[in-house]
């Protein structure tokens, strides 16, 4: 978003309509707004009413150009109050979902596009909203359901690519017992071919990109080596292109993430170091080229040019990502045969998970590495 679509000139209009804040949620000083705005995943955009200081729109995920327009319209329309009808059943939706009250959130999401006449504006945001919060729910037949039935109607826009990678994903996720699980993952995964097969114009490419990660995992959940392999390495193909294309370095990196995953489910991690070097040198500052270095030496069984990479990394990491980069390198250590390394590593790991302050604490996180340094004890 910040390499491609907050720096187009066609959002300049919007300068004076918002007061514009970026949180880099890792600093520990942001943690009282985390603790505030609670963030689900990330990149996640707030428009926040100034008067009562909450949130009345959330959008989770990228966006293209014209999707950050419709938002910021949506989000001023929320703040000045809408008259009556749908528009008022999606207000209220939004301000469930930026709540992070995400089966309210729901049922209002439902309602408002039950209600919907045809041509409705919001209706591609409305939609993906409420896949996102069933997804968190776990709610994944009606995710899938849903994303089924709206795929036709947004097939060529922007959203296509979110609808169909977030369906299949749920769709796959589906318990293995119900009948409706195999139509289901059939129709959605072909909608994900048509998304590749002619991608909307203004679709985002890090939403293409995770299109085929989905289609990949459904060969993978088929038992399909050779179709899995295809899908990643058409995959890789899709990204070396537009990182080729990208018209600046800080641009380039915005895929090297993917790039790295699609290269280690190939079994082929050396690919990656000659996008992650240039990464690193580029930017000497940023902790995540040394840190995805790190991973693809661990998966090259490099394992001290593994922990070097991750040295690197922690000197330059902070915030709850520290954590992400500790567990990587006991894993390292766990990979070398050093078991007492690992362990070491889990302890501070540990430490420094239940070190943070409210907001960037996550109790979830801390009894994760417990029970992987029990397993490791």
């Amino acid at each position: 978003m910040r390499a491609f679509v907050f720096t187009d000139k066609k959002l300049e209009r919007r300068a004076g309509q918002f007061v514009w804040l970026s949180i880099n949620t890792e600093k520990k000083e942001n943690a009282p707004v985390l603790a505030k705005f609670p963030v689900e995943a990330w990149p996640s955009f707030f428009v926040i009413d100034p008067q009562s200081e909450k949130v009345i729109l959330r959008w989770v995920g990228g966006a293209t150009v014209s999707q950050v327009d419709k938002i910021l319209d949506d989000g001023r329309s929320a703040a000045k109050g809408r008259e009556g009808g749908v528009d008022e059943i999606l207000a209220r939706a939004d301000r469930l979902y930026g709540e992070g009250k995400n089966a309210e959130a729901v049922r209002e999401y439902r309602l408002a596009l039950a209600q919907a006449t045809e041509g409705w504006p919001r209706y591609a945001r409305a939609t993906e909203s409420l896949l996102f919060a069933l997804d968190v729910l776990k709610e994944f037949r009606p995710c899938a359901e849903t994303a089924r039935a709206a795929f036709p109607k947004l097939a060529r826009t922007s959203s296509a690519a979110n609808v169909a990678a977030l369906g299949l994903t749920c769709a796959t996720r589906i318990d293995a017992a119900d009948p409706s699980r195999a139509d289901l993952i059939s129709a959605l995964a072909g909608d994900a071919r048509d998304v590749l097969a002619q991608p909307p114009a203004e679709a985002a490419a890090d939403d293409v990109s995770s299109v085929y990660e989905a289609l990949a995992d459904e060969r993978e959940e088929a038992h399909d080596a050779e179709g899995r392999r295809r899908a990643l390495s058409d995959w890789a193909a899709y990204l070396e292109k537009q990182a080729a294309a990208a018209p600046n370095p800080a641009a380039r990196m915005v895929y090297d993430s993917h790039r790295l995953t699609a290269y280690i489910e190939l079994n082929e991690p050396e690919r990656a170091l000659p996008m992650l070097e240039a990464s690193q040198r580029d930017a000497p500052g940023d902790y995540n080229p040394p840190a995805r270095l790190a991973l693809a030496y661990r998966s090259m069984k490099r394992w001290d040019d593994a922990l070097a990479a991750s040295d690197r990394a922690l000197a330059l990491a902070y915030g709850p990502r520290k954590i992400t980069i500790l567990t990587a390198r006991a894993e390292i250590f766990a990979g070398k045969g050093d078991p007492a390394g690992a362990r070491k590593t889990l302890e501070e790991a540990v430490a420094y998970a239940e070190s943070l302050p409210p907001g960037q604490r996550s109790e979830k996180t801390i009894a994760s590495l417990r029970k992987k340094l029990a397993a490791a004890s």
